[in-house]
Order: structure tokens, then C-alpha cells, then sequence
């Protein structure tokens, strides 16, 4: 996975001093890493509110988007479900007012429909080294705390049997007129995740919640990258 270009993006904001990536950036690391993440456009003028949200579509999702800013909801930088130019564009303002003059844009996001979210990520042990995670996401990750680790390297096996361990694995069987989970594509996507923590020592975690699916295909709607400088740089 080397030479992929997202090495790049973690050198630049440790070369700007920072500690996070913002969701973009984020997701532009685990795109190039073929982890499927939100359509989406950043948008750092007005005047081109209307053609980004053209290109991705109605109904779609605006947020802030900066490194400093961690918590979106809470400062009510997230309008969903808009439908048209005028609507996004008054999004667009109230966002910007919201963000405080944080350096950063506004996500034009596709909206992502799906009644099952998951959890993801990634942390650096200090005695194992780079862990992936998986459990129950949403609002559920912190009220059931449904989740389990693996040291990575990851195989195949290794990500599916993270799906069975978890108390909440039935949400990925069919029911309710809802198809079953692509295990196959979540494997693939938390090996990956792994891949990143073994490849880029800066990475300290990753943080992907929710993973939405839609239908049986889990797209990344929110992701987080916290940075370190890595220990053999010191």
C-alpha cells in the first residue's frame, strides 16, 4: 500500500503542528486505502455551495469540517436531509457562523441511508502495537461498549471471527426486511484499517463511527485520524 499518497497527508499536518486530521483529510487516508467512505466535496466558498451539492446529489449531509473540531453535533455544525440549492446554502451559513472562525470549510456529503451502524478504529498499544477494533457504533458504542480487538496484522479469518465475538453480531444477519452484512467487504475493511497502523507510525488511532450499512454494503460516514509523532523520529 506504499506510495498511495496518504503518507503525504499525515506528513503535512504534523509538519502544521497538528495532532488530528479532519474528517476529510481522514477519509481521503482511508480512501487510498480502498475503504469505502462517503461521496463528498469540501467547500471553502459560498459561490460553490450550489455546484458541489449538484455533483453529489439531493438529499445530502453539510457539515463543518476542520481539525480542531472534534465534536460536530454538540456545536450544531451537522444539517441533514437537504434538498435543494437554497437549503444548502443556508446550511452553509450557519455552519460557518457555528465554526467560529476555525481554519477549515463545509462538507457537501452524500446522506447515507441505513438503519445499522458500526464501529471501527484502530489504537497503538503500547506493548502490542497497532490494534483494530469492531463492535456495535452509534450512539451504542458508548452506552453498550460492544466491542473487541485484534492485534494486527489482520487476516481474513482473523476479521471475521471479530464479527462473532461481539454480543451485538445478530445486527449483521438478516431480519426485518434488512439484507445481511457483506462480511466479506467489513473483513477487508478492518484489515486495512490495521494496514494503515503498520504502515504509518504516526497514526495513534482511528476512529471510524459510524460505519453506516446501507443495505449490506458499510460505507465510513464519520472518521477521526489522531497523530503522534512516531518514537523512531525522536
Amino acid at each position: 500500500m506504499s506510495g498511495n499518497g496518504a503518507a503525504e497527508i499525515v506528513e503535512k499536518a504534523l509538519r502544521e503542528g497538528r495532532r488530528t486530521l479532519s474528517e476529510h483529510e481522514s477519509k481521503q487516508v482511508l480512501a487510498r486505502y480502498g475503504i469505502p467512505v462517503t461521496r463528498e466535496r469540501l467547500v471553502e466558498r459560498r459561490q460553490d455551495v450550489p455546484k458541489a451539492a449538484g455533483e453529489i446529489g439531493y438529499p445530502l449531509v453539510m457539515k463543518g469540517c476542520s481539525a480542531g473540531i472534534a465534536h460536530k453535533t454538540e456545536r450544531g455544525l451537522i444539517h441533514v436531509d437537504l434538498r435543494n440549492a437554497g437549503e444548502a446554502v443556508e446550511a452553509y451559513d450557519a455552519i460557518l457562523a457555528g465554526m467560529n472562525g476555525e481554519p477549515g470549510g463545509v462538507l457537501v456529503q452524500e446522506m447515507v441511508r441505513g438503519r445499522r451502524e458500526l464501529v471501527m478504529g484502530m489504537t497503538r498499544d503500547p506493548q502490542f502495537g497497532p490494534c483494530v477494533m469492531f463492535g456495535l457504533g452509534g450512539i451504542f458504542t458508548e452506552i453498550l461498549h460492544d466491542v473487541c480487538f485484534r492485534r494486527a496484522p489482520l487476516e481474513r479469518g482473523d476479521a471475521l471471527s471479530m464479527m462473532g465475538e461481539i454480543r451485538g453480531r445478530g445486527i449483521l444477519d438478516a431480519a426485518r426486511g434488512m439484507e445481511a452484512a457483506d462480511r466479506d467487504r467489513l473483513a477487508d475493511m478492518l484489515v486495512r484499517v490495521g494496514r494503515i497502523g503498520l504502515d504509518l507510525d504516526a497514526v495513534a488511532e482511528i476512529d471510524l463511527n459510524p460505519v453506516i450499512l446501507a443495505g449490506k454494503n458499510p460505507v465510513v460516514v464519520d472518521a477521526l485520524v489522531i497523530l503522534d509523532v512516531p518514537r523512531r523520529k525522536l
